[in-house]
């Protein structure tokens, strides 16, 4: 998951702070944490940093259920 939201920011050309402060996230480390899947993010922030990205909170979900695992 933290791979998938890592690459739709740097596709939006958003650096990790940029992309808390859109999805409205106190703390920034928060992304930087999840890109590097030492946190999982909550289903509340999760929706937040999808609608931050312009995507469905699906997209953010791995395909397989094994992976990130």
């Amino acid at each position: 998951m933290g791979e998938r939201i890592r690459y739709l920011r740097r596709r939006r050309v958003l650096t990790q702070k940029e992309l808390a402060e859109k999805a409205g996230m106190a703390r920034w480390r928060t992304v930087a944490d999840i890109e590097a899947g030492r946190q999982q993010p909550r289903p509340s922030t999760l929706r937040k940093i999808a609608a931050a990205l312009d995507v469905e909170p699906s997209a953010l979900l791995p395909d397989d259920p094994g992976e990130g695992a």
